[in-house]
């Protein structure tokens, strides 16, 4: 992916207006990669005082969008799988998606989530599907 091609997808995803709203960005792409991050703010809180499921799932998600969409061809998620093994609270929570499997159809990618300090936080794992005919980014 040169610079131009990994603007145009950011773009595209300034269109993820959930993601966009709760504070998500998008700080890295490139062919089969991405990389999200969220700074905490009370509004991301539960009731219990850690960051809601939903928050990392959908910081999780991104960065899977990101990375399987890299190639040019829209892919969203057929199946995902969240795992949390520690809470967060504060701080800057980051999303890293690595694609392990790049196939023309059903793609399939981790995500490891991480706070500030590099403690894994959750572990995403995702398939997707790659529609045929569909505008490049």
């Amino acid at each position: 992916m040169d610079k131009t091609d990994i603007q145009a997808l950011k773009d595209f995803f300034l269109h993820d207006e959930f993601a966009r709203q709760n504070g998500i960005k998008i700080v890295e792409i490139s062919e089969g990669y991405a990389r999200t991050q969220v700074r905490i703010e009370p509004r991301h809180l539960n009731a219990g005082g850690s960051v809601q499921g939903g928050v990392l799932f959908t910081l999780a998600d991104l960065a899977f969008a990101a990375a399987t969409n890299s190639h040019g061809t829209l892919t969203v998620t057929s199946t995902a799988n969240i795992t949390f093994v520690r809470g967060a609270s504060t701080g800057i929570i980051t999303a890293q998606a690595q694609e392990l499997v790049n196939s023309r159809h059903l793609p399939f990618c981790e995500v490891r989530v991480t706070d500030d300090k590099d403690n894994l936080i959750a572990i995403f794992t995702a398939s997707g599907y790659r529609k045929e005919g569909t505008p490049s980014y």
